[in-house]
């Protein structure tokens, strides 16, 4: 295939959807990565045909190797490579929750699909971004993972996003040039996981994805954090 291929994890709604609408509107063939494969597909009809003609809804629970397995095969059936892999499935069980009183099965949880889950998908697809190459892996972490200004509340929340900057950092020594690896915030967005006081739109909170899931190769970064296209420590 000459056309670009995405692959958008927690896809159904919010952030992640809105990433496969502009993706599919960039003219690319999109994966959209749903737990839910109803939700995905109401997400997909939602788009409008002439988008939806673009967009495959495909089963994923990032926590359950088979279905990360079943995935990455159906995009290798139907595409054979994997341009841009979105790591945008994510939850939060402990908020405002303290690390003083902490409830270790909900941090467990939390880490499986914020860390684990992003890293379990990376590696059942990392043929097909090889075969694509050069490729790239867009994380979405959180500002509230920045090892720089690290709070107290969430902390099974933090701790699953300071390790997926941690993994960022990891896959891009082992990947790059071959694959690029870097982590975005989005901000605190109107979602059902921002919550009340959220303040960003969902186009806010996808743009710093789809300014790197669109850049040309030779200007793609690597190894960083950004937010709002900008550059922030770790």
């Amino acid at each position: 295939m000459s056309e670009r291929v995405a692959l958008v994890s927690g896809a159904a709604r919010g952030i992640g959807l809105e990433v496969v609408r502009e993706l599919a509107s960039d003219g690319m063939t999109v994966f959209l990565g749903a737990r839910d494969v109803a939700a995905g597909e109401a997400a997909r009809a939602g788009l409008g045909e002439d988008l939806a003609a673009r967009v495959v809804v495909v089963g994923l629970d990032i926590t359950d190797d088979v279905s990360v397995a079943a995935c990455a095969e159906t995009i290798r059936e139907h595409a054979g490579r994997l341009d841009v892999l979105v790591n945008n499935g994510g939850i939060i069980l402990d908020r405002g929750e303290s690390p003083l009183e902490v409830d270790f099965e909900i941090v467990r949880r939390t880490v499986d699909v914020n860390l684990f889950g992003a890293w379990r998908l990376t590696l059942a697809v990392l043929p097909l971004l090889r075969e694509a190459a050069p490729a790239r892996v867009i994380n979405v972490s959180s500002g509230m993972g920045q090892l720089d200004e690290m709070g107290t509340i969430s902390p099974g929340y933090r701790i699953s996003k300071l390790g997926l900057n941690g993994l960022t950092r990891m896959l891009h020594s082992a990947l790059f040039p071959q694959v690029s690896v870097n982590s975005i915030c989005p901000g605190w967005v109107k979602t059902d996981m921002g919550g009340d006081g959220a303040y960003l739109s969902i186009a806010d909170g996808a743009d710093t994805i789809l300014w790197l899931a669109r850049m040309d190769s030779d200007a793609l970064p690597s190894g960083g954090f950004y937010k709002r296209r900008v550059k922030i420590p770790w």
